[in-house]
């Protein structure tokens, strides 16, 4: 197998979740650039419309805040591709502010979207994989699971959770030839991003810490994602994938 065969998805499909805007967006452009069937889906209809005329991709709207409708998604991307050999948990929420100040219905429906919706995914889509003796299980997590942020304290325990998800399902599923990994990123310019994070006073302190002096860009997470669902990542498994310009390493 050559190196562009061993990095190629062609004639695989994938499911994206988060697919109406930002990284859920890109990682659904470069996927069906690289050849994959990918089932986007988001809650904006018109987003993801236009994603598809400008994609291929087939797309699917769905809420995964709640427990119907994960299984409703699960439903409907095995009716239309069978087995889906690419699961892609993109989609989540940020709410930023101090912890004191969060409602219980905040932290409730981060909870829901940033983990619950992954492990309910990854549940109803393993058993195709299982039997198929292949998939990939891809967790776009942050680097906030890992390391502390101020006024993150529902997003980071979202995503540490979504971490500690990404090891565990890793061992049960491993021995079935599945590949489960997230990636960790540090701040990206997303619509949400750039919402968040524009203001100066706010970015110059975590851009002062980053030795890269940057933040990411949607591609580059994608790209990422690319690798770990190609087969020259096989050998990788329960990683979590830190690109983030080396801020966690000083």
């Amino acid at each position: 197998m050559g190196w562009a065969e061993r990095f190629s998805i062609a004639g695989k499909t994938a499911l994206v979740t988060g697919a109406s805007s930002g990284i859920g967006a890109e990682i659904t452009r470069v996927f069906t650039d690289a050849g994959a069937k990918v089932i986007a889906t988001g809650q904006s209809e018109e987003r993801l419309e236009a994603l598809s005329r400008d994609t291929g991709c087939e797309v699917i709207a769905a809420d995964i805040a709640t427990t119907q409708g994960c299984a409703a998604l699960v439903d409907a991307a095995l009716s239309s591709v069978g087995t889906v050999d690419i699961l892609v948990n993109s989609a989540g929420v940020a709410l930023v502010g101090p912890a004191l100040e969060y409602s219980v219905e905040d932290w409730d429906r981060t909870m829901a979207i940033n983990l619950r919706a992954p492990f309910l995914l990854a549940k109803g889509l393993a058993p195709k994989m299982i039997a198929a003796k292949a998939g990939k299980i891809i967790n776009i997590s942050s680097q906030t699971g890992v390391i502390a942020l101020a006024d993150h304290a529902a997003y980071a325990s979202s995503k540490g959770g979504l971490n500690a998800l990404t090891k565990s399902l890793m061992t049960e599923l491993a021995p079935h030839n599945i590949q489960v990994n997230a990636i960790c990123p540090t701040v990206v310019m997303t619509e949400m991003g750039k919402e968040i994070w524009s203001p100066p006073e706010k970015s110059g302190p975590m851009i002062a810490a980053t030795p890269l002096g940057r933040f990411g860009e949607p591609v580059e997470v994608a790209d990422m994602a690319l690798y770990l669902a190609s087969p020259a990542s096989d050998l990788v498994n329960g990683a979590l994938m830190m690109i983030e310009g080396g801020y966690s390493s000083v």
